[in-house]
């Protein structure tokens, strides 16, 4: 769905986070903050030209909210897409070939928890279930949130 994104906007910039991906930054006891500090440094440097960057890519508002650099940012609003279990398993092992079974009992797992917790986290997390929609759909409706955020009006959760 990202990828859509990337093809289709011209008024802020699309950035998948997997992009500066390197095992130094695999840090999940401080919940990968020196990563979560780079990347908010690299969009802050982006937002200083006027272009709001939509930042792709797992995680939860904790991870970023407690850096430093999250002081650079007036709001930062958080989208989850998640779906029904078994749809998320036969996207990744046939729509991605993914056959690591701990990648996908853990990608599994956090969808589950985004689920149940979207609403619990500061700022909460809105959630866009594309169970049956086709990425076309989904990146529509993900389009449509983002320019409501970025008009600031009542960015829905």
């Amino acid at each position: 769905m990202s990828g859509i994104l990337f093809r289709e906007e011209k008024t802020y910039l699309v950035l998948e986070s997997d992009l500066l991906w390197n095992d130094i930054y695999n840090t999940p006891d401080d919940d990968y903050r020196n990563y979560r500090e780079l990347w908010l440094r690299l969009c802050s440097n982006i937002s200083q030209i006027g272009m709001p960057v939509v930042l792709c890519g797992c995680a939860v508002p904790k991870q970023f909210e407690m850096c430093n650099g999250r002081r650079s940012f007036s709001s930062i609003y958080y989208l989850a897409v998640v779906s029904d279990d078994d749809v998320l398993e036969e996207r990744m092992r046939r729509g991605r070939g993914v056959t690591a079974e701990s990648w996908i009992k853990s990608s599994l797992d956090f969808n589950r928890w985004l689920k149940e917790h979207a609403n619990e986290t500061i700022p909460k997390i809105k959630l866009l279930d594309n169970t049956k929609l086709s990425p076309e759909e989904g990146a529509k409706v993900a389009e449509a949130w983002i320019r409501e955020c970025m008009s600031n009006k009542n960015c829905s959760y």
